[in-house]
């Protein structure tokens, strides 16, 4: 058994963050990954990280059958590999809204306004373009313009424009609201990860030790405090390895109150229920699920000028070669290069996002659609569903039950359907149609409310942004204080985003890796104070 000052769990996008700052402070880190090194091609070119999803670097969540969803199974996508999220996704650096943080401290959550973050935001970026009192320079994450504009996304830019909608060329900034191109966590056209930045700074410190394709099955208590952790290294070898100081919990929304309930910390009947002795009574770890869901706007043409084929016989060779010449062309790309923010309601902020793909793409589970065509994906920001998570069983090897709740309130269908609608006039708009497009889905049958709102409900797909589940507050079902520390066991932190109250209205990458960013000065500002009483 070996000993450490700290134990994060979770080498993703905000574990690798806590590694950083605490080894960078002579703290002796273990970090433990689920999934592999970060050590395929796939990852670190922009645009082929769509080869790494289904893979053994990604966990493949399923819901239950959504009633919302008429029944259908979605699939969430999750990080399995060094950087969690920010070595798998789509690199889009988007914060979210100032009242999105706002309603945060107003629930209760001290010092978690916009004040108060957007300082730690600026900390973290370095910005190869904008700068002053949004931005920052010199951070860990590098944040890129794109460096290859296809010209579908190029075309859906003008054609917002064109019906009417105001042009962003930053989403970061005073307003969120407008259409444009998405800036991205990469550098020098390779992604950007919190393993390829953070983590790299600190991987050679002998205080680091890095333990990949390791699977925690609980969370060892003395006293009713963390202690330990055993986990499962590839060999399907138990170990057990303690903390001197505390343990954080970076598993994410989805893994985070598995974990927490297998190790007796939950709701007590659930927990009881299953034959895990109760440890400590939290009713509200699964609960408060939140996700972004879209369902697209399919545009066809019968030009060959989709991404489709682009990844096949010469077409790629041609790609594969202009990248490792001069790191450019369609490679360089994070594909989702178009989108933006739009209040469809009049409530006077942003409640739909847009993502582009220049191709037909379906959810997860569904390989690319047959023909050249165009994605346009609204998505609610501000879902009002809650979703669950729970035990299958006390074995750590089950899924979770995992019960999204999609699309089950009225309003987000209604904003759902806004955004459907909105997508469909920038879809037969000129700019779109000089590329020969035209409308395959919702289609001319769908005309009605009842229609579209049909349409929504059977392709409807989640932007893989699960959150909640772990609740920053003061309330009875609060999962974690403000200062992330888990209500009532001592030496436990979470920081993911599963301790989001109410989801951020826009990609969770940054805001995570704000999450992680905060857990850590809490956690060196209280050593400070220790030591300054001790003196």
């Amino acid at each position: 058994m070996k000993v450490f000052d700290y134990i994060i769990v979770g080498g993703g996008s905000a574990g690798c963050v806590v590694a950083n700052r605490l080894v960078s402070a002579g703290k002796r880190v273990l970090l433990l990954e689920a999934g592999p090194r970060d050590n395929t091609p796939f990852i670190h070119i922009p645009a082929t990280f769509v080869r790494v999803l289904g893979t053994k670097r990604t966990w493949m969540y399923e819901t239950e059958p959504e009633p919302g969803a008429n029944g259908r199974v979605l699939v969430v996508p999750q990080g399995r590999t060094l950087g969690g999220g920010s070595s798998v996704n789509a690199m889009i650096y988007i914060r979210g809204q100032a009242q999105d943080y706002d309603s945060w401290r107003d629930l209760g959550c001290d010092g978690w306004g916009f004040d108060d973050v957007l300082p730690v935001f600026r900390r973290c970026e370095d910005n190869e373009t904008l700068a002053g009192d949004y931005h920052g320079t010199g951070g860990p994450l590098k944040v890129s313009e794109p460096r290859f504009r296809h010209p579908i996304s190029s075309a859906f830019v003008r054609a917002a424009q064109e019906i009417g909608l105001p042009f962003s060329h930053d989403f970061n900034g005073a307003s969120q609201e407008g259409i444009g191109f998405y800036q991205t966590t990469t550098f020098q056209a390779r992604r950007g990860s919190t393993a390829a930045t953070y983590l790299k700074a600190v991987r050679n410190s002998p205080l680091l030790t890095i333990s990949t394709e390791s699977a925690v099955q609980n969370i060892l208590m003395e006293n009713g405090a963390a202690s330990g952790i055993v986990y499962r290294n590839a060999d399907n070898i138990e170990h057990t390895a303690k903390a001197r100081e505390e343990i954080i919990l970076c598993a994410g929304a989805l893994a985070t109150p598995k974990l927490l309930m297998l190790s007796g910390i939950g709701p007590a009947e659930h927990l009881s229920s299953l034959g895990i002795p109760v440890l400590r009574d939290l009713p509200g770890v699964g609960e408060n699920f939140q996700d972004h869901i879209t369902a697209s706007v399919y545009g066809i043409t019968d030009r060959p000028i989709s991404l489709k084929g682009q990844d096949k016989g010469f077409r790629a060779a041609i790609n594969g070669l202009q990248y490792a010449l001069n790191r450019s062309g369609l490679l360089a790309s994070n594909v989702v290069e178009s989108g933006g923010f739009i209040d469809t309601s009049g409530c006077g902020r942003p409640d739909i996002q847009f993502h582009v793909t220049p191709a037909l793409v379906g959810d997860a589970s569904r390989d690319q659609m047959e023909g050249h065509g165009v994605s346009i994906n609204p998505c609610i920001l501000r879902p009002e569903a809650r979703g669950k998570i729970s035990l299958r069983s006390r074995n750590a090897d089950d899924p979770i039950i995992f019960v999204g709740n999609n699309l089950t309130k009225e309003a987000d269908v209604d904003t759902l359907v806004r955004g459907i609608k909105l997508g469909r006039k920038i879809l037969a708009a000129p700019a779109m149609k000089e590329l020969g497009f035209r409308e395959l889905a919702p289609g001319d049958s769908a005309q009605t409310e009842e229609a579209i709102a049909n349409h929504a409900r059977s392709i409807a797909k989640t932007v893989y942004h699960p959150s909640g589940t772990c609740k920053m507050g003061r309330d009875a079902m609060a999962v974690v204080d403000h200062q992330l520390r888990v209500v009532g066991v001592p030496r436990l932190r979470i920081a993911d985003a599963s301790i989001m109250p109410t989801l951020v209205s826009g990609n969770t990458n940054a805001p995570t890796i704000m999450i992680a960013e905060r857990c850590a000065d809490f956690i060196l500002t209280k050593n400070e104070a220790t030591l300054r009483t001790s003196r």
